[in-house]
């Protein structure tokens, strides 16, 4: 059945894709997940009418939460992904040849079911790894658990602070979570746009240098959200916009040596530093919801 898709990312903004053919809809305890197929992104899925991930430009989107902590990291080797059940942070985060296991939380068995079935360009046979431990149910209850000091990387990669996903937002979460990251872990978390969600990106980034000493911010477009998307890092000891070019560049010709970085295509070592920077225009707006610091 073809419908026209169409996202309101705020109440003043609409957009979307005229000529989405919509290929399944179940409605699981927790969301409504769509699966649609569009000419221009290809294959996408929704929760509850917002765009999560699109086969067609997936790569900018899981790249950039995985790669620059991923890279910043000496030597990660214990990742956990909050939420993910579309397997493309896992996907990822096995491009690294330290990387022992990886353990993706995901609330719903039906996102998992129904992206490994319509989209397995997105996961690319993750969950079929050894190395890919998967957790359904709820992420908080897995962390309050988990072991003390045992992730490196944490990848924040779930819906928005208004949906099932609200409480790991917050900082008695940010607290549970640091216990079971190592002393040089490091995590990433999408905020959403500086243009749509300028109090959200706000509050977030507000909650993160509450419980984190080094909290830095991305950007990057995507086109499935329509708009320069915002994601941040996050650390105790661990700069990850300051790391120096030629440590980069080490750690980043170890990567390429193993021929995983010819399957990038969104990011290198040249552009890890662009990243982090904003325009003067992104920062005067979020200027004015941040929480001045002391």
């Amino acid at each position: 059945m073809n419908d026209p898709l169409l996202f309101h990312p705020s109440p003043d903004a609409v957009y979307g894709f005229p000529h989405a053919q919509r290929i399944a809809c179940v409605d699981s305890p927790y969301q409504r997940i769509e699966v649609w197929d569009t000419p221009l992104l290809g294959r996408l899925f929704t929760l509850d009418g917002r765009p999560m991930t699109a086969t067609g430009d997936e790569f900018i989107y899981h790249e950039c939460m995985v790669h620059p902590i991923a890279l910043a990291h000496p030597s990660p080797r214990h990742a956990l992904v909050l939420g993910g059940g579309d397997g493309g942070a896992a996907r990822q985060l096995l491009r690294h040849a330290s990387i022992e296991r990886i353990v993706v939380a995901e609330l719903d068995a039906d996102v998992v079911r129904l992206t490994r079935e319509h989209l397995p360009e997105v996961h690319g046979g993750a969950f079929d790894d050894p190395r890919v431990e998967l957790v359904i149910g709820d992420a908080a209850q897995y962390v309050a658990t988990a072991e003390p000091a045992r992730f490196d990387l944490v990848i924040f990669d779930l819906t928005p602070p208004d949906s099932p996903a609200a409480a790991l937002y917050t900082q008695a979460f940010h607290a549970q979570l640091k216990r079971t990251m190592s002393p040089t872990a490091a995590l990433s978390m999408h905020l959403g746009s500086p243009d749509f969600h300028p109090q959200r990106v706000a509050a977030l980034l507000d909650g993160l240098r509450a419980s984190f000493a080094q909290v830095r911010t991305m950007s990057a477009f995507v086109p499935l959200y329509g708009a320069l998307w915002m994601m941040a890092t996050a650390s105790d000891t661990l700069d990850v916009a300051a790391i120096d070019r030629d440590t980069l560049d080490a750690r980043h010709a170890r990567f390429a040596a193993r021929g995983l970085d010819a399957h990038l295509k969104y990011y290198d070592n040249a552009v890890h530093a662009g990243l982090f920077s904003s325009s003067r225009a992104v920062r005067d707006k979020l200027s004015q919801f941040l929480k001045p610091t002391s």
